[in-house]
């Protein structure tokens, strides 16, 4: 069994109409929610094995703060082909992952994240930024991971569900 944590990017700062989109930062809802998002998944005990991001600002500002509150204790792996990509892509990177991780977190952003979710569980579920997705697979290896593969979604947490700001 493996476990994979889908997350989406926290709230994104759209202040700056000049920016392009690959460059936006958090805004401060969005520097709130990700350090909340990963002391969640500490005391769930779910600290992942493996962090893969979208190289984008806003998420890879999100995969380090959580990274930090929960107690990661990796390097954050940057992946430009996480930015603006499909589902396909997540699975060819997770198939390629080594065994020996058993809990992994992608980061990344939508319509792709909720897709994942879908794909991998048959449950079509919201993803607002930061919301974070549980999935446990039914497999060994990370290769045996194939658009048949159904996982059960154990709990898609959200900040509004979490949080009262």
């Amino acid at each position: 069994m493996k476990t994979l944590l889908i997350l989406r990017h926290a709230k994104s700062n759209w202040n700056y109409p000049n920016l392009p989109d690959y460059d936006r930062p958090l805004n401060a809802r969005g520097k709130r929610a990700a350090p909340r998002m990963g002391k969640h998944l500490r005391e769930q005990g779910l600290i992942p094995d493996r962090i893969l991001t979208s190289s984008a600002k806003r998420a890879r500002k999100t995969a380090s703060k959580v990274a930090k509150a929960c107690g990661y204790k990796g390097k954050v792996k940057k992946l430009d082909v996480f930015y603006d990509s499909i589902a396909g892509i997540y699975y060819e990177t997770l198939q390629a992952l080594p065994d020996k991780h058993q809990c992994v977190m992608v980061v990344g952003h939508n319509p792709t994240m909720e897709q994942l979710v879908r794909y991998l569980t048959g449950q079509i579920r919201q993803m607002p930024t930061a919301a974070l997705a549980h999935i446990e697979l039914p497999i060994q290896r990370w290769e045996a991971l194939n658009v048949d593969t159904v996982g059960t979604l154990v709990n898609l947490w959200t900040p509004k569900t979490l949080f009262t700001d």
